[in-house]
């Protein structure tokens, strides 16, 4: 069996049980809101017995030939439970989930715990350029000083270093990479509240999605100067109009983008870059867990296949 763990409303995950599908494979898509349904029995030994009874399936640890770790929600309690102990049902079932992916072992295409790694963008960002990546100078800092001296030798952008998301009052907001300006009026202790990561920004000509499916990689162009809201990040603006097209990655960097992958851990990664006005390739960034399925749609390049043989090769191995 091979199961996805994942979410409702994942769509990602419907191009890999299509292609799952198309092969003939036997599959759980386990989305894991829906887990507080299930009727949970283990006996932890060396020889120790796992196993799931669903509503609409059942499955025991030894039947997972190989494992894919997308975007799993966490568990929803269910109506009978009262609000009360809503929250404590809820950190169990989670734990329980912690433990089924620590038992599946080497059998993911990801480890949970190397995709939370690998989000790690210092860490990141000094093993791409080990192994040769360009990257923009950078500063990650919360010093109004060394901020201040590193945005008078050029323009600069800033992005979290971690939490994209700021949750407060009524709605949430999302940060965007976005240009910096520092002067005398700028709040200092405003850039006291925490770190960010600043860099210089590069003048664009296309920005570059790189996925890394074991030693396959898919590259595509997105057309992001040809819209002035999305010139410094193009996921600022759902725009479906931006033109995405296959780019022929140079062979050395390729390999690079292999190397980096494993040296993370993972079989898979989406790697961001910047294609600058000379030609040139600048790292930016690798999500572990990144999204994949418009790149499909867009350029057509067979990403979905490319995991579902990656899963194959595990299940074989």
């Amino acid at each position: 069996m091979y199961l996805v763990v994942t979410n409702k409303r994942d769509l990602t995950s419907d191009f890999i049980i299509l292609e799952l599908r198309r092969r003939g494979l036997p599959y759980l898509r386990l989305n894991t809101e829906e887990i507080p349904v299930a009727v949970f029995q283990c006996t932890p030994s060396t020889e120790g017995t796992w196993r799931f009874e669903l509503p609409d399936a059942s499955f025991d640890l030894t039947q997972i030939k190989a494992a894919y770790f997308r975007r799993p929600g966490m568990p929803e309690p269910m109506p009978q439970v009262r609000d009360a102990e809503q929250n404590y049902c809820t950190q169990e079932w989670h734990a329980t989930l912690q433990s089924l992916y620590w038992a599946i072992g080497e059998r993911w295409l990801n480890p949970p715990h190397l995709i939370a790694f690998a989000e790690n963008k210092i860490y990141q960002l000094t093993l791409a350029n080990s192994l040769g990546f360009m990257i923009p100078d950078t500063l990650v800092s919360n010093d109004p000083l060394a901020i201040k001296k590193f945005a008078d030798r050029g323009q600069i952008v800033g992005k979290p270093l971690r939490n994209a998301v700021v949750a407060g009052g009524n709605r949430e907001r999302v940060l965007f990479t976005t240009r910096v300006s520092i002067d005398e009026e700028t709040d200092a202790d405003s850039i006291r509240a925490c770190p960010m990561i600043l860099q210089r920004e590069i003048r664009k000509k296309f920005d570059v999605r790189v996925t890394v499916v074991g030693d396959q990689v898919f590259a595509a162009t997105i057309d992001s100067q040809s819209d002035p809201a999305t010139e410094v990040d193009w996921r600022r603006m759902s725009n479906a109009g931006l033109e995405h097209a296959v780019y022929q990655l140079p062979e050395a960097m390729a390999d690079c983008c292999i190397a980096l992958t494993r040296k993370l851990g993972l079989r898979f990664g989406a790697i961001d870059f910047v294609l600058d006005q000379d030609g040139q390739l600048w790292f930016l960034e690798i999500n572990p867990n990144g999204q994949w399925g418009w790149i499909e749609t867009r350029t057509g390049h067979p990403i979905a296949a490319a995991i579902v043989s990656e899963l194959e090769r595990i299940a074989n191995a």
